[in-house]
């Protein structure tokens, strides 16, 4: 029996893990009262008896529990922020490559991707691995979400009977250019140039679709939407959760992979241009069945267990 804490519980993440794993007859979930959740003691002994800590929390607040941790044995797995390119810790997306999964699988501290990240990395990391297209090249990444990526907050406001009428449309945000997601998604694919990336918060609770469109004249190699679909299942081949193909409807819905752990990479375009997307659940393989997926690597299980 594996003693799980989930520090953050009352989170949207941190909820969905919780529903995820009170299930399981092989994991003992460590609960702490109102009270204690806010005692720096009672929250240390938790960590320290866990053999697997969730973090749910702000990025300073993720910081602070980690400082918490004396027990070597202890896996972490901080969906916060704060550890994503952090020396010493893996990322947490092991269909990325063999090296991505040996470190979840040896590893002790291990950060979960961010919801968009994932997004734009499963599309990117392929194209700079294969050389097909140079690590200076001038991405652009649109991406629409569903407003659970923003947490307790956003239902609220989203659920107000009498909210603003500018939450009826989608709304475009990060307007700086310098959203928190861009240093992993930079340090991930080994790019030189930081990306333009443009989110938008939508009316609906969960799914994400992100964008990536490429002029294939200004790419290294010469390559048309078959070849890339090729090279994605090349890349995913043998994968349990991401799946590669093309939509036939003609419209890419966000929300098709909702209450799941899966993702799907869609290539589509003309002679010209391609755009790929990637869809899946923001708060499924965009955060708590990542999350998940990433235990299981870690204490050797199947990594599919209650996903």
């Amino acid at each position: 029996m594996y003693k799980v804490f989930i520090d953050g519980k009352a989170g949207t993440t941190g909820l969905r893990i919780y529903e995820r794993l009170e299930k399981r007859d092989d994991v003992q979930i460590v609960s702490l009262s109102d009270e204690e959740r806010k005692n720096v003691s009672a929250r240390k002994k938790a960590i320290n008896a866990a053999d697997v800590v969730f973090l749910c929390l702000p990025d300073d607040a993720a910081r602070e529990a980690v400082s918490l941790a004396e027990n070597p044995q202890t896996v972490i797995i901080d969906a916060s922020t704060a550890h994503r390119t952090a020396e010493g810790w893996a990322y947490g997306f092991p269909e990325l490559s063999p090296r991505h999964r040996a470190r979840i699988v040896s590893g002790k501290r291990i950060a979960n991707p961010g919801c968009y990240a994932s997004g734009f990395i499963s599309l990117v990391y392929p194209l700079i691995a294969a050389g097909i297209a140079p690590k200076d090249y001038p991405f652009v990444c649109h991406a629409v979400s569903g407003y659970s990526g923003a947490g307790k907050k956003a239902y609220a406001q989203y659920g107000a009977a009498d909210r603003e009428s500018a939450l009826d449309t989608p709304r475009l945000y990060g307007l700086t250019l310098s959203h928190k997601h861009l240093p992993e998604m930079v340090k991930e694919c080994a790019l030189s140039r930081n990306p333009i990336f443009n989110p938008y918060i939508c009316d609906y609770e969960c799914g994400m679709s992100v964008s990536v469109p490429l002029f294939l004249s200004l790419l290294g190699k010469r390559v048309n939407a078959e070849n890339l679909l090729e090279v994605y299942r090349a890349h995913y081949a043998g994968s349990r959760f991401i799946s590669v193909s093309q939509e036939e409807s003609g419209f890419i819905s966000a929300n098709i992979c909702n209450g799941t752990n899966r993702m799907e990479i869609l290539v589509h375009g003309n002679g010209e241009q391609i755009l790929l997307t990637s869809r899946f659940d923001n708060l499924g393989k965009g955060a708590s069945g990542a999350a998940i997926q990433n235990m299981n690597l870690a204490l050797g299980l199947d990594e599919g267990k209650s996903l």
